[in-house]
């Protein structure tokens, strides 16, 4: 299985429209990033997680032409408002794109979208199949999902296990429960917004916390803003199995 890191920033992006702090201008490519989604594969298998504003740039950037399903963590527009761009696919591959995500984000989709899911269609418009994605374990192809239900604030959202791989962003609370799910995953990525305490995002010490319950072989953080420093910096700062990502890693995991 191999994982690509699509995007490691927040709901702005890095640099922030407007910021003239350091890290919106460092130079450094792995200060530059877009909005937090991942890519997971296995064989002739690709799925998407979130598809925010900068998914046509992702998309483009890693050549793909061929994308199996999308899965939604939840419906903030920096993870749903790339949607539009699923034509590309729908054309190449000559039918709807699969759309894993829960009953609300449905209808939050169906608001948003409402041109996809009008009675009278304009041509061109994307096609969309929405799958309903409850917390239990499903497949596709040849990949095992385990949801994981966790907190973004008040507001229900899900991570996702795919085998020893695990993928958590946007979320500040996980209860025991859920938790027990992650034990003895090989490779973690998980949500530090900054350093400072934060009403609906884990910081930085709380997802190391995290981590050590876990206790993942290799952790790597992502979506990441500007407050948390640069790169090198917040680097030199971490014990060895813990890194923070950055836009374009990619991730080899052997799940046997």
């Amino acid at each position: 299985m191999k994982v690509t890191i699509l995007g490691t920033g927040t709901s702005q992006g890095v640099p922030v429209i407007g910021c003239k702090c350091a890290v919106c201008r460092s130079e450094d490519v792995k200060d530059k990033r877009l909005r937090s989604a991942i890519m997971v594969e296995d064989g002739n298998t690709r799925i998407v997680v979130d598809v925010g504003p900068d998914f046509r740039q992702q998309m483009l950037h890693h050549s793909v032409d061929n994308l199996d399903a999308i899965l939604l963590t939840h419906e903030h527009a920096d993870h749903i408002f790339g949607l539009d761009d699923i034509r590309s696919f729908n054309w190449l591959q000559k039918s709807p794109m699969d759309i894993y995500c829960e009953q609300r984000v449905q209808e939050s989709l169906r608001n948003i979208f409402n041109y996809v899911f009008a009675e009278n269609k304009m041509p061109g418009i994307p096609q969309m199949n929405l799958i309903n994605l409850q917390n239990e374990k499903f497949r596709i192809a040849s990949i095992n999902i385990t949801p994981i239900r966790l907190l973004h604030q008040f507001l229900p959202v899900f991570g996702f296990r795919f085998d020893r791989f695990a993928y958590l962003t946007d979320f500040n609370v996980i209860e025991e429960q859920e938790l027990e799910k992650l034990y003895g995953i090989d490779t973690l990525v998980i949500c530090a917004l900054r350093k400072s305490p934060h009403v609906s995002h884990l910081n930085l010490s709380g997802a190391l916390e995290l981590i050590k319950r876990i206790a993942p072989r290799k952790a790597y953080f992502t979506h990441l803003s500007h407050e948390i420093g640069k790169h090198r910096d917040l680097l030199a700062e971490l014990p060895p199995a813990i890194e923070p990502a950055y836009d374009g890693l990619m991730i080899e995991i052997k799940n046997h």
